[in-house]
């Protein structure tokens, strides 16, 4: 009688000739066939990795004879075929989304960042991209691409996208990278500008750019010299007084050595700014000389009275100036920028008077060593590493409190 053990089929783990397989070998067997399979398969990627590569190659190699042979035309007066202007355009559009991305925006809705950015705009975006009243300049109209009229465009766009933009420019299609990448703050100006433009008309969007200006309305044009009408007066006023809202220094009364010595650092791009660089390179030596000479001799203003509430904080600034920090090693600042009645170097700065906002401004570039200027500003360094935020207000309160 049999086993119930002996009732399996005799080949029913595999089975051989005679008998059973022992359970060992059989799969001894299914590992080989596996790799053989593997290896099969090996050579048929090798294969096609093989005829991939001499596709390349042979693609590459045709590429180049037909670049070599000059029948590409590079015309902008062709402009781009359609497919080629949805690529372009759609791959700067996820570009700028994917880089902007945690860009922190401040806050923008600040009249003296507005007004700074008009008057670069003005000066260096104008000429390509219209403004209210002339929306396709003529020579940027036989460009490819064409550079876009704004105001209908920038409402799409997120800050942080235009900041990304503005600061490092767009390939392939004339956008430059701002002049001076150190100075973002002088970036987020011109996206605090852009962000009204689309609400200015013509007269507003003139207004905005120039303000009340003298020589404009035909008053003491004899008595300003061209190169200031031509590249300064605008921002800085033909009175020097920087328009009243803290969005430009206040050039009235400064010592003309240090005026032209600031002109001719923005001249060589050691002062950065990518709003004066381009202004101070087209300028010969005698005219900076010239527009130190106007701007130095003019008479200071008076500032007005600070705003309540500012008395303790001008009080504190008052004995950092006069006294320093001892313990953080930051010495007084009337012994270099006044008042006193000692001679200075005039290649330090007058501060008195000087706005508040501007005078913040810079002494977070000396902060962060992102200012740059004469061979003196490296003095500055140790004092502003050293300062606070809170004390950098206090210090700029009390100067911009003085006449």
């Amino acid at each position: 009688m049999l086993r119930p053990a002996d009732t399996r089929p005799a080949y029913a783990d595999g089975g051989g000739v005679g008998g059973r397989f022992p359970g060992g070998c059989m799969r001894q067997l299914r590992r080989t066939a596996d790799l053989l399979l593997a290896s099969v398969r090996s050579l048929n990627w090798r294969r096609q990795l093989r005829t991939i590569i001499v596709f390349l190659a042979v693609l590459a190699v045709g590429g180049f004879l037909i670049a070599a042979s000059g029948i590409i035309p590079i015309k902008a007066s062709s402009g781009h075929w359609a497919l080629t202007r949805w690529f372009l355009s759609f791959s700067m559009s996820r570009s700028v989304a994917t880089h902007s991305m945690g860009i922190k925006v401040p806050k923008l809705a600040d009249p003296s960042l507005v007004l700074q950015g008009a008057g670069h705009y003005e000066t260096g975006c104008r000429f390509c991209h219209g403004r209210p009243g002339l929306r396709h300049p003529p020579v940027p109209r036989q460009m490819t691409p064409h550079p876009p009229y704004l105001p209908p465009v920038l409402p799409k766009r997120e800050s942080g996208e235009l900041f990304y933009i503005v600061k490092h420019g767009v390939k392939f299609t004339g956008m430059p990278a701002w002049p001076a990448l150190q100075r973002d703050d002088e970036v987020w100006a011109m996206v605090a500008f852009l962000r009204v433009l689309p609400k200015l008309n013509a007269a507003q969007y003139e207004e905005l750019i120039r303000g009340d200006d003298p020589v404009r309305d035909g008053k003491q044009a004899e008595e300003v010299p061209p190169v200031v009408v031509e590249s300064c007066g605008r921002c800085h006023g033909v009175d020097g007084l920087g328009r009243g809202v803290g969005a430009f220094p206040r050039l009235a009364g400064q010592h003309i050595p240090y005026l032209y010595a600031s002109l001719s650092a923005y001249a060589r791009g050691e002062r950065h700014s990518g709003m004066m660089e381009p202004i101070a390179a087209e300028l010969s030596s005698e005219e900076r000389r010239t527009l130190a000479r106007y701007y130095g001799n003019l008479p200071p203003s008076i500032p007005l009275p600070p705003q309540k509430g500012l008395a303790e904080a001008i009080e504190r600034g008052e004995i950092i100036a006069k006294q320093g920090i001892p313990s953080q090693r930051i010495p007084s600042c009337v012994d270099c920028h006044g008042p006193s009645t000692i001679p200075r170097n005039p290649y330090y700065p007058v501060l008195a008077g000087q706005y508040f906002e501007y005078l913040v401004s810079q002494l977070k570039l000396f902060a962060k060593e992102y200012r740059g200027g004469t061979p003196y500003v490296r003095l500055m360094h140790p004092t502003a590493h050293q300062l606070t935020e809170e004390q950098i207000r206090d210090v700029a309160r009390y100067y911009a409190s003085l006449p």
